[in-house]
């Protein structure tokens, strides 16, 4: 549970125990995972899918630290806290939990997904935790990407439209 009390936000502990409990149940859990910064419709489309393949759905997401060393050191755009509140908002999304290292491995060994979800950018053999999930009966799924849904697209379109300087905010836009 986050400091402002969303129950979907937990540690790997709590989700672990959360998934043996669905597992119990019959349910099939899914995990995918990612940085999540500046929530787009790309990352909602994945996410339906994503739970389509099973019961429940955790995402686990790469922590600041994390995101900045994988991307660069203007990201993440959106801090890790206020990351997982808007995923955890999201009526598809059942659990989220956080990670500091470059990959998920460490999570999706913990958790032992039923379906592991990543985007159609990744090839099979560079899915991470793709060897585990296989190796106790689950399955990899591949999500299609549509053109022009990305975060760093919709930098880039800030950047072209706005440049250095910060759009004039009226006070409905506050």
């Amino acid at each position: 549970m986050t400091a402002d009390g969303s129950p979907k936000v937990g540690t790997l502990a709590e989700i672990v125990a959360w998934r043996k409990v669905a597992s119990d149940h019959g349910e099939k859990v899914v995990l995918t995972n990612g940085c999540f910064d500046l929530i787009h419709r790309g990352h909602v489309e994945l996410l339906r899918e994503a739970k389509a393949q099973g019961d429940r759905l955790v995402v686990a997401l790469n922590d600041d630290d994390s995101v900045h060393r994988l991307k660069g050191p203007t990201r993440p755009l959106v801090r890790q806290e206020d990351r997982a509140e808007v995923v955890a908002a999201l009526e598809m999304v059942d659990r989220v939990v956080f990670f500091g290292e470059d990959t998920p491995a460490r999570v999706i060994e913990a958790i032992r997904p039923d379906v592991l979800v990543k985007g159609a950018d990744y090839e099979l053999g560079e899915i991470v935790g793709r060897d585990f999930v296989e190796s106790i009966g689950g399955r990899v799924h591949r999500v299609a990407l549509r053109e022009g849904r990305s975060t760093r697209g919709i930098v880039q379109i800030v950047l072209e439209r706005f440049g250095a300087r910060a759009p004039e905010v009226g006070k409905e836009n506050r």
